[in-house]
């Protein structure tokens, strides 16, 4: 048998040195504890849309159950083109589309597209983790420059910024609006981020996720896509999984340069082949009729965000920056500064499962997250929780 585990162990250096992502341990700490209030995942609590639902039952119907080109089904990418073109005022083909299998896959296509073994990528955070990770099992190096609060919201400081990026890096990945932090990049950061990368002829990976979830009276986040043009090195990744109720189809795709169209096929086809080709036909339904949805989805977020910022912000020992989009409240709890350890205890005794600001980075130290996409009782309910252990 040991022989047999040694044999087992001679995997991919990289694979061997990923860490376990603190998120899925507290889901999984938590999952079968009676009572718990589950906050430790990025999505919302409602199902898929019936609009949505219906078609990919269609779709079955309509025997959609064969293989189609790597890239996407063609009436999906002429869709995704249409909305983005409408989206950003500027106009894509359909050579720049490629569809994934999920917002995550998007970004390892990109990443395995772009990265040689012992590139550097700089990230800001925090960050999800995976795309941290996804870089390193590419043997690629990652550098995090971080936000801080500054005056009641999280800034990016570009000469650090630029001082990382300009010693040598092949990448800047950003997320924003940000999962953790909510933070959103504005236009004149984006201008100058986006001019220092095309001069040093860095690539720009830019998670555009939740670029629909933004809130005090705007529609959509500021986007690269506004100022690249088809032959800038910029990748924008996208997903139908939160403005779309779609986390569990596992569907997105990316924005990319012509002449990556087939390198990204070519790498499709050595991953997965394509996303399920019924559920393509689903997404080009969500995009096409569901604009109401995302309208209400964002309205019914930012009630809840405000809910949950002017509840937690009024207990004496919690400090949080309000968040302008995303659907995360992230939040420090004054004495505490091993968010693990605080949030398997919150876990058990306040039955509430929120993510500990160490799964996005060493810089999220001291911070735990909370989804406040749920319904507004379960939020009231587990802020009570919370206050009667914080308290």
């Amino acid at each position: 048998m040991t022989e047999q585990l040694n044999k087992t162990a001679q995997i991919n250096k990289s694979v061997a040195k990923l860490p376990e992502s603190q998120i899925r341990q507290i889901m999984e700490l938590g999952r079968n504890i009676e009572g718990v209030i589950p906050f430790w995942f990025g999505e919302g609590d409602e199902p898929t849309p019936e609009f949505i639902k219906q078609a990919a039952v269609q779709a079955l119907h309509d025997d959609k159950t064969f293989y189609v080109p790597n890239n996407g089904v063609p009436e999906l990418r002429q869709a995704i083109a249409e909305y983005m073109s409408a989206l950003y005022g500027r106009q894509l083909g359909e050579d720049r589309i490629t569809v994934s299998t999920s917002g995550m896959h998007g970004i390892m296509l990109a990443y395995q597209t772009i990265l040689d073994p012992g590139d550097k990528v700089v990230i800001i955070g925090p960050i999800w983790p995976n795309t941290v990770h996804a870089a390193e099992v590419l043997g690629a190096r990652t550098e995090i420059v971080a936000l801080r609060e500054v005056n009641g919201e999280w800034k990016i400081d570009l000469e650090a910024l630029f001082a990382a990026l300009g010693n040598g890096a092949k990448a800047l990945f950003i997320n924003s609006p940000n999962n953790p932090t909510g933070w959103m990049a504005e236009r004149g950061e984006l201008e100058a981020i986006f001019a220092f990368c095309r001069q040093h002829g860095i690539w720009m990976v830019s998670d555009d996720v939740y670029a629909r979830l933004v809130y005090d009276g705007r529609t959509l986040a500021p986007s690269v896509v506004e100022l690249a043009e088809p032959d800038d090195r910029v990748i924008i990744i996208n997903s139908f999984s939160k403005s779309w109720n779609m986390t569990g189809w596992r569907l997105g795709w990316l924005t990319a340069p012509p002449d990556l169209l087939l390198s990204l096929a070519k790498l499709t086809e050595y991953n997965i082949a394509g996303p399920a080709t019924f559920v393509q036909h689903a997404g080009i339904v969500a995009l096409r009729e569901g604009e109401a949805h995302v309208a209400r989805s964002r309205a019914a977020f930012e009630e809840r965000r405000d809910l949950v910022y002017r509840r937690l912000s009024a207990l004496n020992r919690i400090g949080m920056v309000k968040p302008k989009g995303a659907f995360y409240a992230f939040f420090s709890v004054e004495g505490e500064t091993d968010s693990l350890a605080l949030t398997k205890r919150l876990l058990h005794d306040a039955g509430v499962g929120l993510a500990p600001g160490t799964a996005f980075g060493d810089v999220g130290e001291g911070y735990l997250r909370l989804c406040f996409a749920a319904s507004s009782a379960l939020l009231n309910e587990a802020i009570d929780r919370l206050e009667r252990v914080l308290g």
